[in-house]
């Protein structure tokens, strides 16, 4: 199932607001292609020519069995979509490919996921009844932007002058602001 509505619940689920426990307990998955103005703080971190951006997502619940307790509760989550940034180098527009598979484990409450933060390598995030998964994939996505977008190979080779069009360069014939100072000092001695 495709959905371009990220409020329009699917097999009784909504990507805004995600009971997670629910979910994973059914086993359910949710995919859907959203408008990148759908992520406004990932939209700040584009180029202006982003127009007809998508974000492909797909995500999918589970439980994973722990003796002596209650199941774990996991959600596996891939995102794939391409950007449109600014090279580093050239200043030249990129495209920036994004492919993301991550998988979550939810814990009851803050405490329990800071100390299994500590002893574990698993992502782990507090379950809610009202999780926002579109916000966990924008973050994904903010986190694994490049610092400084590059082409392998610019297009056009980078300019490599600092002069504005506006510059004028400073006339040789006009004397050096210390000249002045200069000559003071000269008929002091």
């Amino acid at each position: 199932m495709t959905t371009n509505t990220p409020t329009t619940p699917h097999n009784g689920f909504n990507a805004r607001l995600l009971h997670i426990t629910a979910f994973a307990e059914q086993g359910a998955t949710l995919q859907g292609t959203q408008p990148l103005q759908d992520f406004p703080r990932l939209r700040e971190e584009c180029a202006a020519e982003a127009g007809s951006t998508t974000v492909q997502w797909q995500a999918q619940g589970r439980t994973v069995a722990e003796t002596g307790s209650s199941p774990q509760i996991w959600l596996d989550l891939h995102i794939s979509t391409t950007l449109p940034m600014q090279c580093q180098r050239c200043l030249q527009a990129i495209v920036q490919p994004m492919h993301i598979e991550r998988s979550f484990r939810f814990v009851r409450d803050e405490a329990t996921a800071l100390q299994l933060d500590e002893e574990i390598e698993e992502d782990v995030l507090v379950y809610s009844k009202q999780f926002d998964l579109l916000s966990l994939i924008e973050d994904e996505l903010l986190m694994d932007l490049p610092i400084s977008p590059k082409h392998d190979t610019c297009p056009q080779a980078p300019t490599m002058h600092a002069q504005s069009s506006d510059f004028t360069e400073e006339s040789s014939s006009q004397p050096h602001p210390f000249a002045a100072l200069q000559i003071l000092k000269k008929k002091a001695d």
